[in-house]
């Protein structure tokens, strides 16, 4: 009897700490440079051919020049260093990269931005960077843009040419043009 009433007694002990502590667990609140995704598809339903992993980091009155300064290695937006995936091989900024997945890291300048893409994954900003993974690197168009974007932006945008598209990274008034060939 006294075993079964020590049983009883801890059960309800346990239902009770557990409540107790569901009710003091909160969410954390919203991150401030949250995450995003870029996929390629040639079509609605096909399948990917490539996609960008990234965090949008937000303007808040600064300057693009504060947040990602002029040639300073740059980790392509916020938080983990930028991902991106490719299904399939692809001619990018000129270069011919396999498929997989690799880090995107950008060195931004007036005029052109250089391109990175480096093979060493799971990195926290630019902190762990490694040149001796770079798979390939390039230089690419940056202009200026018509529009204000508050929020860091990639995303591809077709060209019109089938099998070519453009990746786009946009931020304040400032737009970077990667062709893509697949």
């Amino acid at each position: 009897m006294k075993r079964s009433l020590l049983i009883f007694f801890f059960a309800v002990a346990m239902l009770f700490t557990g409540s107790v502590m569901a009710q003091d667990y909160r969410l954390p609140s919203l991150d401030a440079s949250p995450a995003d995704i870029a996929i390629l598809r040639e079509s609605r339903g096909a399948p990917p051919i490539a996609k960008v992993v990234y965090s949008r980091p937000q303007l808040k009155g600064r300057s693009l020049a504060t947040l990602a300064p002029n040639d300073k290695l740059w980790r392509t937006g916020a938080n983990e260093t930028t991902e991106l995936t490719l299904y399939q091989d692809v001619t990018i900024g000129g270069e011919k990269v396999a498929a997989g997945t690799y880090s995107l890291y950008t060195i931004p300048a007036d005029g052109n931005w250089t391109v990175i893409i480096n093979k060493k994954l799971h990195t926290w900003g630019h902190f762990a960077y490694d040149e001796s993974q770079d798979l390939v690197r390039f230089s690419a168009e940056a202009k200026a843009f018509d529009q204000n974007v508050e929020a860091f932006t990639i995303t591809f945008a077709n060209p019109g040419g089938a099998k070519k598209t453009n990746l786009h990274l946009a931020w304040s008034n400032t737009l970077v043009t990667i062709p893509v060939e697949f």
